[in-house]
């Protein structure tokens, strides 16, 4: 049998692959397994008897370095800046400031705008690996693999830069590596991967069709479609729970509606608060044509502190803080140090499972609602004219645009339209409800009920 090493960068990834089935099926499938984690080893509870965690030192970024990946990835945006999302992404990492940095990154925009063929974003990636070839980290990284000895290394994201000496690392040592496209947007809208990978596994044929597109080197036989843990939670028997205590943990009423809004983290959604003083003013009005109850989940990735006043003003909402601990304090990127914790899994699927309809800003939730036949509505009150912060550039993003025309969501552009979107909902919930599987099937090509197994038993048999 063979040894693996999976790579877990942060919370989500934890969430993904230690709280699924992930870790027990590949238990199975592999004599050894190392976890190389950038969480402290704390955060692991007890795992099989063959799974080793090593906690990684992090390699922080030189200057060098820093200026060779910038130059990758912006070059990769400017490939496909035909692509919406990618040049959203392109403008809004401008500069706007003449910082030594800032005039860097002016000089690679214009440098790009003209030389961005793959034979020259790869050639920019070896410089960028030169760099850091001999830093203290990426030998301790060598020497770490060695002894270790991994038959195979898969990264459970394909994105985090500080992960690139890692990659090198197992590269020179020649020990064959994959990846795991982490979540639905990152192929249509976001920069350049960490470095290359011999294979690739993927949620669904339309993931295997973009990265083809955005990464034409890539082998198509070493793509894999597997679909992802993200969702698996949501059939395992240990996240299961009796309706009665989840509406008796959150006070709510069995014989009124529930509506629960998703929030987005601070970064993008600045105009969540709106939103839901939206909803609640409406409920009170009532405006909102039948008795609805609203609860409010906010972003694991940030505290309550931005709905005081909301939460002030409106003493009947109700609140899900998802409960994710801090693993570690001090840490340059503490949001990655922030794991679920069981209960939360269990709250969330709850929640997915017993409300009457789900409202957020374009989020990744929309899927998670759909695959409980749940009615969605995306509500982007912002626009470049109206002064808001601008969510409704989102709805021209790749990924969302195919979510938009399928028709498996509603979109309210302002108030009036949510209310009005909200009531059509609640009377009938299960009018797009064709729409939403067929969704749900194009977005995650594998039944939910064992992928952790298919996982485990797709890196088994990589490299045969």
């Amino acid at each position: 049998m063979k040894k693996l090493g999976v790579v877990i960068t942060d919370g989500v990834g934890f969430r993904n692959f230690i709280m699924s089935n992930f870790i027990t099926e590949a238990s199975n499938q592999f004599e050894t397994i190392f976890i190389y984690s950038g969480l402290p080893k704390t955060a692991f509870d007890a795992l099989p008897e063959n799974v080793e965690i090593k906690e990684l030192t992090v390699f922080k970024e030189g200057k060098t370095t820093w200026f060779f990946r910038k130059w990758k990835e912006v070059g990769h945006l400017q490939k496909f800046r035909n692509f919406y999302g990618m040049k959203d992404n392109l403008i809004s990492g401008y500069p706007k400031s003449n910082s030594a940095r800032a005039i860097l990154v002016k000089i690679i925009y214009l440098i790009t705008r003209f030389v961005h063929s793959s034979r020259s974003i790869l050639g920019i990636e070896k410089l960028q690996f030169l760099t850091f070839a001999n830093n203290k980290v990426t030998q301790e990284y060598i020497e770490l693999l060695k002894n270790d000895s991994p038959s195979h290394v898969f990264f459970t994201h394909q994105r985090p830069p500080y992960l690139a000496p890692f990659l090198s690392a197992t590269i020179q040592l020649k020990i064959p590596v994959s990846s795991f496209i982490f979540s639905w947007d990152n192929l249509t809208s976001k920069g350049r991967m960490l470095g290359t990978f011999d294979y690739f596994l993927v949620w669904s044929q339309l993931m295997k069709e973009e990265l083809m597109s955005f990464y034409p080197n890539v082998i198509e036989q070493n793509i894999k479609v597997v679909g992802t843990p993200q969702f698996e939670p949501y059939v395992m028997p240990e996240y299961e729970s009796e309706k009665k205590l989840f509406l008796d943990k959150f006070k709510l009423d069995i014989n009124t509606k529930i509506i629960c809004f998703s929030c987005a983290d601070a970064s993008i959604g600045a105009n969540d608060p709106l939103v839901i003083r939206t909803i609640a003013q409406a409920i009170r009005d009532k405006s909102i044509e039948m008795p609805v109850q609203l609860l409010v989940r906010t972003s694991p990735a940030e505290g309550p502190e931005r709905f005081g006043t909301v939460k002030n003003d409106f003493p009947e909402i109700i609140w899900n803080y998802p409960k994710w601990i801090l693993t570690r304090e001090n840490h340059a990127e503490s949001w990655s140090q922030r794991i679920p914790s069981r209960e939360d899994i269990q709250d969330l699927r709850a929640i997915l499972e017993n409300v009457d309809l789900s409202i957020n800003m374009c989020s990744t939730m929309s899927l998670d609602f759909m695959l409980f036949d749940k009615p969605v509505i995306n509500a982007v009150f912002g626009n470049l004219k109206n002064g808001l912060y601008n969510d409704q550039r989102f709805l021209q993003y790749g990924h969302l645009k195919k979510v938009i025309s399928s028709g498996a969501v509603s979109v309210a552009n302002n108030e009036s339209e949510l209310i009005q979107q909200i009531n059509l909902a609640l009377k009938k919930p299960n009018d797009k409800s064709t729409q939403r599987k067929a969704m749900v099937d194009l977005q995650i090509s594998e039944p939910l009920l064992g992928t952790s197994k298919r996982i485990a038993t797709t890196l088994a048999n990589l490299d045969e």
